[in-house]
């Protein structure tokens, strides 16, 4: 068996041949034959490496992002990895947030298109060919809006501004068809987003439409008990019922 901490160390050991080598036990040793879901953060190219997304964004070229989305697709594809943990587009307006690297920055109409143009690169044609992999949309949701840009911390803001300045990315994301999407860390209304109803169901499946995968963020479910919410087994209980469907890590 290998465990979640043990997988980065494939990429050390054998490559795409220890992939291959795990995923053939899965399929063909283990009870249920299920093949293994291979997730990684492909978030600014694989073999071919590309300037960073905040950079990325600064060209307005959204056939550029779009192309070096299918590139890092088609490599990392390759190497039996069929998941990635992009695009981040959460909305940031202050440069003290670390991760605001990772993002399109602050403007909600670059960070829309950005989000497209990623969406489109890793997936390509509705996930119909071999080099092509999953997208996920993070952070769902107003993870770049935390108080003096400290990561991990509270998050209040009203929905007038929620929805005029940092959701719109997100839901460009799912518009193009994000087969995945990532909770995030802090609270949105004073709940968890791993736990938040309103946000996951409401919000992201009834009124937007949603179908795809919803996973937490890496141990989020777990660190709801850091917010003064629940140990893990009723935290657990309460991502489930407000729309979670796979649990990273925790």
């Amino acid at each position: 068996r290998i465990r979640a901490g043990e997988v980065g160390g494939l990429f050390n050991l054998k490559g795409v041949e220890r992939i291959r080598d795990v995923q053939k036990q899965a399929v063909e040793e283990s009870r249920l034959g299920i093949p293994l879901l291979f997730g990684m953060d492909v978030i600014h190219g694989y073999e071919t490496v590309f300037p960073i997304p905040l950079g990325l964004s600064c060209t307005w070229d959204m056939k550029a992002v779009e192309e070096s989305a299918r590139i890092a697709a088609i490599e990392s594809s390759a190497d039996g990895i069929c998941w990635t943990f992009s695009p981040m587009v959460d909305i940031c307006r202050d440069a003290r947030w670390g991760r605001i690297a990772e993002g399109s920055g602050e403007d909600p109409y670059l960070g829309s298109l950005m989000a497209r143009a990623y969406v489109r690169g890793y997936q390509g044609n509705n996930m119909q060919g071999n080099d092509e992999i999953l997208a996920c949309v993070k952070h769902f949701a107003l993870y770049g809006a935390s108080e003096s840009g400290r990561d991990y911390n509270t998050v209040d803001m009203s929905r007038l501004r929620m929805y005029n300045e940092y959701l719109a990315p997100y839901k460009a994301a799912v518009d193009a068809g994000a087969g995945s999407v990532m909770s995030s860390f802090n609270i949105v209304d004073g709940i968890p987003a791993t736990a938040n109803k309103w946000l996951l169901t409401d919000l992201l499946r009834n009124e937007w439409g949603f179908g795809g995968l919803l996973v937490t963020d890496y141990n989020s479910i777990a660190e709801m008990s850091s917010h003064g919410v629940a140990p893990l087994k009723e935290a657990s209980i309460r991502a489930l019922q407000a729309g979670t469907d796979m649990d990273m890590v925790s």
